[in-house]
């Protein structure tokens, strides 16, 4: 089905008649959920808070409506959550002999089975590929979705053991390094998922993948090396509201970028396969090239919104932080030229209609552009940003 038959048919009027029953029993489940979040909790939440809860639980609402599979993603997130904040009570030491918080839902322990969830699931994905098995690519299908559920849910509780380790640095957690390669992890995860239920073809798993893999890596370094899985107290800038949406909001963009470009890989491969050998694995079992394009300016223009929004929250939380809209800081400088490197790929693609291996090529180098942007400038240069550094 196509998406402008999808919005005709969300924009028709008889889009109430047509909503099943599990779909006004999701509606009641999360709008049940949001309430008593506001009853329980309510009393602690200031407006920006209760509004970021109201707006999510729209979003979810109209998310699970969208994209079935999310429904019962979302309810497994929430289960193993709450099955982990259950064991703590409320005293952290609780995990120190606890079986199910030391090897599988405190912070640190679901984190750890995401990464290795994520590394087979791409091991799974090359494997069905190159053996042309089906039930390979689905069972690497399978771990990714895993890998995101335990990813999310060791995010939850991680909220939760910030305020265990001690109440005033309590935090939502999206505030550090190491939280932002989970993060995004997990966006890339599912943003991947969605797609390969879209295009019924699991086999550019591996390429997409591999790029969270990678990030994967990075965090287990970041984890041995630096003991950045640690809660600490949040620097004062990052104590702010903004943040809660700033960062989720750009890593949407990260992850359609980084998918994007992994896809313009696999597109190139499959044009090579094509001019040597035509009847040849990668020719035969990757998505057409057309398919590729496709969905690589599909994945760089919701990337490109988001990264958008992104930039103009983060603009909005300068001002409220340092008194200034915008001041040239590294971090700005290089997140104004990846937005200018996506407008021009996307303006190309409108206005002169390139396709095929000059967007793919432009599709990876931008994924370097957009590393250096995120990682490298933290590594390299100071500024502002200098609480990111490693």
């Amino acid at each position: 089905m196509s998406v402008t038959r999808e919005v005709m048919e969300l924009e028709a009027p008889g889009l109430l008649r047509r909503l099943t029953r599990i779909d006004w029993g999701w509606a009641v489940l999360v709008v049940g959920a949001t309430l008593y979040t506001l009853i329980a909790f309510g009393a602690r939440m200031d407006g920006y808070q209760i509004g970021t809860l109201i707006v999510s639980a729209a979003g979810g609402t109209w998310l699970g409506r969208f994209w079935k599979p999310f429904r019962t993603y979302a309810v497994i997130v929430a289960l193993l959550s709450l099955f982990g904040l259950w064991r703590y009570g409320g005293e952290l030491a609780s995990a120190d002999g606890d079986f199910f918080l030391k090897y599988l839902v405190s912070g640190q322990s679901a984190v750890m089975w995401m990464c290795a969830l994520f590394f087979m699931s791409t091991a799974a994905y090359f494997a069905g590929l190159f053996a042309r098995s089906d039930f390979t690519l689905r069972v690497g299908s399978a771990l990714t979705w895993s890998a995101a559920t335990f990813g999310l849910a060791g995010l939850f509780v991680r909220w939760r053991e910030t305020y265990l380790t001690n109440p005033e640095w309590g935090y939502i957690p999206v505030s550090n390094l190491y939280e932002v390669f989970v993060l995004f992890c997990v966006i890339t995860g599912l943003m991947y998922l969605y797609y390969e239920g879209r295009t019924r073809n699991r086999a550019m798993g591996g390429f997409a993948m591999l790029v969270v893999s990678a990030a994967v890596g990075f965090l287990l370094w970041y984890v041995f090396d630096r003991g950045a899985h640690e809660i600490r107290p949040l620097v004062p800038a990052l104590q702010s509201w903004w943040m809660k949406i700033h960062v989720p909001t750009n890593f949407v963009g990260y992850g359609g970028f980084a998918i994007a470009a992994m896809l313009g890989v696999a597109q190139l491969l499959r044009n090579r396969a094509e001019r040597v050998k035509p009847q040849g694995l990668l020719a035969t079992r990757l998505p057409s090239s057309v398919v590729l394009d496709d969905l690589m300016y599909k994945l760089i223009a919701v990337g490109f919104a988001f990264f958008t929004i992104a930039t103009v929250l983060g603009a909005m939380w300068a001002a409220e932080a340092w008194g200034g809209y915008w001041s040239w800081d590294p971090k700005e400088t290089w997140a104004l030229i990846v937005w200018l490197n996506y407008a021009a790929w996307l303006h190309m693609r409108f206005s002169k209609g390139w396709r095929g291996a000059p967007m793919a090529w432009w599709a990876v180098i931008g994924l370097f552009i957009t590393t250096f942007a995120f990682l490298g400038v933290n590594m390299f240069l100071s500024g502002l940003h200098s609480y990111g550094e490693l």
